[in-house]
């Protein structure tokens, strides 16, 4: 009788906090709080987008989409609380980093691919928000980041001498004219 009395507690502790875990890397967040800070280091889940939008309504959660980086990388992109946050996650679904992306639209279009920077090909993957340069095939950049695949970051980038091609712009309008 001594062991169970002592085994039931731990029982009734650790079946508690299995209820307790988040089903998804959501979990927890506030509209008030360092959103970026709290999704690092979350496993995301693999459920149905819109099962988890359902599930944090409270934080008005939205799927973006994504896109894969490399092999071992992937973005995907959310509107959590009004704003739009790029995570970048490996392939455990563990976030790695979290990008707040600047306000975009139709003249200023988010882009993420390759990148030239004064006409010489820049190695690895590029986001950006671009000026919308009607006429032009290339754009150049307000801000950007670049993806430092092996440590899983988001490297801010200076944008002087900084052009994309259209054929990368993700944002819903497309960014034309």
């Amino acid at each position: 009788m001594r062991k169970f009395m002592t085994i039931l507690p731990l029982a009734f502790f650790l079946t508690g906090a299995a209820g307790f875990q988040t089903r998804d890397g959501f979990g927890g967040i506030r509209c008030d709080s360092d959103i970026p800070k709290v999704l690092i280091g979350r496993t995301m889940s693999n459920e149905r987008v819109a099962v988890i939008e359902n599930r944090h309504k409270d934080i008005g959660l939205k799927d973006l989409g994504g896109s894969d980086i490399t092999d071992a990388l992937d973005s995907i992109s959310w509107i959590i609380c009004g704003t739009e946050y790029m995570l970048l996650q490996d392939h455990h679904s563990v976030v790695r980093d979290v990008l707040k992306v600047p306000e975009h639209s139709k003249s200023a279009p988010e882009f993420i691919g390759e990148c030239k920077i004064n006409g010489t090909k820049m190695p690895g993957v590029i986001v950006a928000i671009l000026n919308n340069e009607a006429g032009k095939a290339t754009l150049s950049a307000k801000a950007a980041w670049k993806v430092d695949e092996k440590r899983a970051k988001f490297v801010e980038l200076s944008t002087t001498g900084l052009s994309c091609p259209r054929d990368g712009i993700i944002t819903a309008d497309g960014g034309q004219n």
